[in-house]
């Protein structure tokens, strides 16, 4: 009995770590064209990149990796992970960029 109840306790704490490890893991893969912005009012401000066809806005998560703040209003083509879906205005989705082209 003392096995079933091991086995049972097993199942469930690997079952709990999946479940966590599942809202960490990136969704898809996209590739952006976009200008980056600043939005947002100090001290709450975060970039963005806004796509030029849809102008859909993503926050990036990691803009100090490639020095975005320097790079505000030009145009780049960035390979990134979508780390969070949009939930509405106001709450852009969230990526992390994986590389500058």
């Amino acid at each position: 009995m003392s096995y079933l109840k091991h086995l049972l306790w097993s199942t469930l704490a690997l079952i709990g770590i999946s479940a966590c490890a599942q809202n960490e893991l990136p969704s898809n893969h996209v590739n952006l064209q976009g200008i980056v912005y600043v939005k947002g009012s100090a001290p709450h401000t975060y970039v963005v990149i806004e796509e030029q066809q849809s102008h859909k806005n993503y926050k990036v998560r990691n803009p100090e990796r490639f020095h975005l703040m320097d790079q505000q209003k030009k145009s780049l083509n960035v390979e990134a992970i979508i780390m969070k879906e949009a939930i509405g205005p106001g709450f852009p989705a969230e990526i992390e960029i994986i590389s500058i082209n």
